[in-house]
């Protein structure tokens, strides 16, 4: 059915109808542009996550090396206190041995301190 109203009526429509397919011209050529650089950063974004994926990966295989190592720290830091137990009894035994001597030398200091001063 065609309108056979007057051309002025024809005349803005053609126009409006022409600014339209011009609006929707610039509207595809923008989202074409927007959809390029998507495509750029898609690619950048796949990169850093293979990147990322490579990270992880090794990250885990750290972990469970750490996991397979703890026992034997573990046993590490036991013979360690054990060590450090027996050196304590030690330096217990050696102050109780020289605890006598100790006390005896101060005496015999004192003793002739006091022979000292009066001689």
């Amino acid at each position: 059915m065609v309108d056979k109203g007057d051309g002025k009526n024809q005349r803005g429509r053609i126009r409006t109808l022409t600014q339209a397919a011009l609006n929707a011209d610039v509207t595809v050529s923008q989202v074409e542009t927007i959809l390029g650089d998507l495509g750029g950063t898609l690619d950048d974004m796949n990169k850093t996550i293979i990147t990322l994926d490579t990270s992880i990966e090794r990250f885990n295989e750290t972990i469970s090396r750490i996991d397979e190592l703890a026992p034997r720290l573990f046993g590490v830091v036991e013979r360690m206190e054990s060590i450090v137990e027996r050196v304590e009894s030690m330096v217990d035994l050696a102050e109780s041995v020289i605890a006598p001597i100790t006390a005896t030398e101060s005496a015999v200091r004192g003793a002739l301190k006091s022979l000292l001063r009066r001689g």
